[in-house]
Order: structure tokens, then sequence, then C-alpha cells
């Protein structure tokens, strides 16, 4: 009899979009359901639409047990900030799930909160509740966050046409050795000037690398994808395999009209002198695939085929 089938079969990806299978038909209200970087829902006659978001980080997944506890609550924070960042929006109010072992320490529950607040207090959120429970697991903590967007400034990660450009901010690669994934900060005010620019037509944070989120973009938005791999930002001691398969960089990848690309380079260089924005590719027809393939034969992180 041949084994059950189990999530590493299928990888990260199938699962979602086979849990999507079984979610009852969505309301009318909802503009986006999952496959996102957030929910995206109307608010009846208003002319702003409300961004939904849950994330997770989990001890030795995405932190390690040893690590300072101020840091992985800034970080639980900031990886749902950037996905709201990515739709061009702001966020508004968190509720926060911590399932715990009872043997834990009240200090280091009580440093992770700490880090929540910190971040809360950077970014202008709220947290207005949430949930604790005992687990003889990890500790896990949970973040569903709340945001708003103007309806006429909603990016979607699905907008991509052939012959964008697609950029990237900042630089990629060797975030977990170097620590950088627990210290980051959410490209919040960078996504809003970029959605009011009216000439980015798709946008996503980059959690699990280009050569897993450039693909999810190109495919949601009916596209192939080529890459030029020299144009790919890098820090210092990183080559082009970490840059690409590495993840937790959470910067933003966008797909640009390439007729507004001279003077968006302008201006950003203008508004954010600090922070690099580089071309690394374009969005190109279906029919023609994801370029270079060889980079997207083993490809960014994923939770379900990575021990």
């Amino acid at each position: 009899m041949a084994s059950p089938l189990t999530l590493a079969d299928f990888g990260e990806d199938a699962v979602v979009a086979r849990l999507g299978a079984l979610l009852p038909p969505m309301a009318a209200s909802v503009l986006t359901g999952p496959g996102d970087d957030c929910a995206v829902v109307e608010n009846g006659p208003s002319d702003t639409l409300t961004l939904l978001k849950a994330d997770s980080v989990v001890e030795g997944v995405h932190f390690v047990a040893e690590e300072k506890m101020q840091r992985v609550g800034w970080k639980a924070l900031c990886r749902a900030i950037s996905d709201i960042a990515a739709m061009g929006g702001r966020p508004l109010h968190a509720l926060v799930a911590l399932a715990t072992p009872a043997e834990t320490s009240w200090q280091r529950v009580a440093d992770l909160y700490a880090g929540l607040r910190r971040a809360a207090e950077a970014f202008q959120v709220s947290i207005v509740g949430g949930e604790t429970c005992h687990t003889k697991g990890p500790l896990v903590c949970s973040v569903f966050l709340t945001g708003s967007v103007p309806a006429d400034y909603c990016v979607r990660r699905s907008g991509a046409r052939p012959g964008d450009l697609l950029l990237v901010t900042g630089r990629l690669g060797g975030s977990l050795r170097s620590g950088r994934h627990l210290d980051f900060s959410p490209r919040l005010e960078e996504g809003q000037w970029l959605a009011r620019r009216g000439c980015v037509h798709a946008m996503m944070d980059l959690s699990d690398g280009v050569a897993a989120d450039a693909p999810r973009m190109a495919k949601a938005s009916h596209c192939g994808l080529s890459i030029d791999l020299n144009a790919i930002p890098r820090h210092e001691s990183c080559g082009i395999p970490q840059a690409l398969g590495d993840g937790e960089d959470f910067e933003l990848l966008m797909a640009v009209a390439p007729s507004a690309i001279g003077s968006l380079l302008h201006d950003w260089q203008e508004a954010f002198p600090k922070l690099p924005l580089s071309v690394i590719g374009r969005l190109t027809e279906a029919r023609e695939g994801m370029q270079p393939s060889e980079i997207f034969k083993t490809r960014g992180y994923d939770h379900f085929q990575h021990s």
C-alpha cells in the first residue's frame, strides 16, 4: 500500500492552493482572497479598502531558542507590516496569539512583548488583543494585522504586464546568517510612495527569495519572467545563489511600466537616497516561461520542503 501523501510531497504553494479549494465561496465584499500578500476587503461605500494579514514566527524555524526575545517580537509584527507595505497600505490594528509551554519563563514572554511594543510604536500599530494558550511544542507567536489603503492605490501582485520591468529595493542575501531577518525595517513609507506613482503595476514583499517570489508574481499576472542574474543587488559576501534563495529579506519586488522607469529611478534617488532600487529583469509573455530556467529548479524557501 502506498504511503499517505504528506505536505512535503506537495510543497508550500501547492498546499496553499489545495487549502483554498476547501474554503467556502467568498462574499462579494472580498476583492482579493488567498494568494496575495494581504486579503483585500471593501468597506461598503468607502473609497478606502481594508487589508487583512496573518503571520507567525515559530521557534526553531524563524528564530533559534537562544535568540533575544525582543528581536523576535519585533520580527513577529514587522513581518506582517511588510505585507501591508507591499500593498501600498498602512497598518492599523493587531491581534497577537501566543502558544508556549507552561514552563516558559515570564521574562522570556515579557521580552517578546517588549519587542512587539517597540514595533507597534515605531509603525503606529495598536495591539488590541489576542490569545494565549499552552503547547507542548515550540513557542509560536502569531499576528493578525489589519490595514487600510485608498482603493486607487492598492497594488496587488497580479497586475504585472508583459514588458514591465522587474525591480527590487535594497540588497539581498545572507539575512539569516547575518541576523538581519530579526532587525529589518519593513518598507512601509517606500511601499506607499511606490503605490502612489501610478506606474507600479504589481508589488509584493520578498520573504522566500527571488527564486520563489518572482515566479509567484509572474504566475499571478499570467506572465513569463526573465531575470538578469548579474543585476541582482547583493549584500557583501553573498553570491547570486544566496541572493536568489536565502529569503527573509523583506524587500519589495515590483513590476513597473518601462516608459516610467527613468523618472521613477530619478525621483526615488531623491526620496530615498540611502536605499538602492534596482532593475533585475522583466515580465514576458507567459509562453516564454521562467528564464533562466536553472535558477527556478531549486526554489527559494519552502516551509514544507525544508527540514
